[in-house]
Formats: C-alpha cells, structure tokens, sequence
C-alpha cells in the first residue's frame, strides 16, 4: 500500500506521516497537558508523560482527518502528503497509540483517569467532517480539548479533581472558544463558500466579534473571580491587566 502521495520508499512513508503533527496546534494540548499535572499536589512523571502522550495521539488524529477530509473526500486542498490509505494507516497507528495509553491509565492510575482522557480522542476523530461544519463544534472543539488536556493532566496526577484544576480548565474553554470565533472571522468568506457554518458565517462578522469580545470578558471575569475567590492565586488577577 502506498502511504506518501508524492515518493516511494519507506522514508517518503515516515516523512509523509511526520507532516501531520503540526507543532503550532499540536504542542497547546501537550503543555495544557503539564499545565493541569503542575496544579497537582505532587508530580509523577512517568504518568505526566503517558497523558502526555495520549494528547499527542488525540491531536494526530485530528491532523491526520483533517487532512483526509480536506483532500480526499471534500477537494478543499490543493495537495496533501498522504494518499487516501497512508491517512487510514496515520489514524490506526495513532488509535493504537492512543488505546495503549489509555490501558496503561486505567490499569496504573484509575478507571477516572482513562474516562476523563477517553473524550480528547472524540474532539479529534470528530473535528471533520463532523464537528467544523457546525458554529458551535467548529468553535468549541480546540478549545474543549485544552480544557479535557487541563483537567486530565491534573486527575492522572492526583487521583481526582479540584476546584481549581476546573476553574483552569472552563476558564481556557471560555477564553480560547472567543479566540477562536475572531480567528474564524478571517476566514469567513471562504468558509460560507464551502459552506462550513462558523459563528461568523451565521452571524455575520460585526456580531461574531462581539460575541467573541464577551466570552474573552467572561473569562477574565472567571479569573478575576478566582483569584478574589482564592480558587487562583491572587498573582493571577494581573493576568486580566495585562491581557
């Protein structure tokens, strides 16, 4: 079976599968990942880089999808590296990869740490054709994979959730899912010509950036609330200044 597009040979084959982990979307969930383990009592590495891990699993398949549906089956893409059964053979190995490190959770850490990790491989494999076609799964995706990455990081660690590793982590969703609709904004022509149905395509750009602008001002409300609250530590309220 050929599984790069372009060359022959196993080195084409690896370097074709290497070009679906795109580190400007792959390393926000490995470090959301150490961030929810930093906010545990106590760190286990070993644990740490076995979620870690299945983050990186998670996000391949996103990538590896993406890519498939982009190219082969909608023609939105001009090229893509891996041919129809090399992006099969990306989405199996990374499936593999991500089941190992979910038995290893839940046989080492807990039946909890393998189920609160479960969902980041549905916000992957869904992203397309599913989830990026509708306003609120093309926004909220991402940014529900941080938090899941947050709150994960942190139950492989401690066993169990805080107060705080949830506030992190609905924090981020809220934060990033405004982020997000701004960044869609950009793209709103092209995505209303294939029909991808972002907050801007259905609200038009003046209203998805001001409902962009109130999640951001939600968010920091949630932080200043925190740190007021003591659920953050109060350092974390100039986090609201300088944002």
């Amino acid at each position: 079976m050929a599984v790069a597009r372009h060359d022959p040979g196993i080195g084409a084959a690896l370097s074709a599968l290497a070009s679906q982990v795109h580190p400007v979307f792959m390393l926000p969930p490995l470090a959301a990942s150490w961030f929810g383990a930093a906010l545990a009592p106590t760190i286990w590495p070993t644990a740490g880089i076995v979620h870690m891990a299945a983050m990186f699993c998670a996000v391949y398949t996103a990538h590896v999808k993406d890519g498939y549906v982009d190219f082969h089956v909608r023609g939105e893409d001009d090229d893509h590296p891996l041919t129809a059964g090399g992006c099969r053979l990306g989405l199996a190995l990374a499936t593999t990869g991500f089941v190992a490190c979910l038995a290893w959770l839940w046989l080492v850490i807990g039946p909890g740490a393998a189920l609160v990790t479960l969902p980041t491989w549905f916000v992957g494999y869904l992203h397309a054709p599913q989830l990026d076609m509708h306003p609120v799964g093309a926004t909220v995706g991402y940014p529900l994979g941080i938090a899941l990455s947050i709150l994960g990081g942190y139950y492989v660690q401690a066993g169990a959730f805080s107060t705080t590793a949830l506030a992190f982590a609905a924090v981020f969703l809220v934060l990033l899912s405004g982020i997000k609709i701004i960044d869609d904004a950009k793209d709103r022509s092209y995505d209303r010509s294939i029909d991808k149905r972002t907050v801007a395509v259905v609200l038009g750009r003046e209203r998805a950036r001001q409902a962009a602008y109130g999640l951001v001002a939600l968010a920091l409300a949630g932080v200043l609330a925190g740190a007021l609250a003591s659920v953050f530590p109060p350092s974390t309220g100039l986090a609201v200044v300088a944002f």
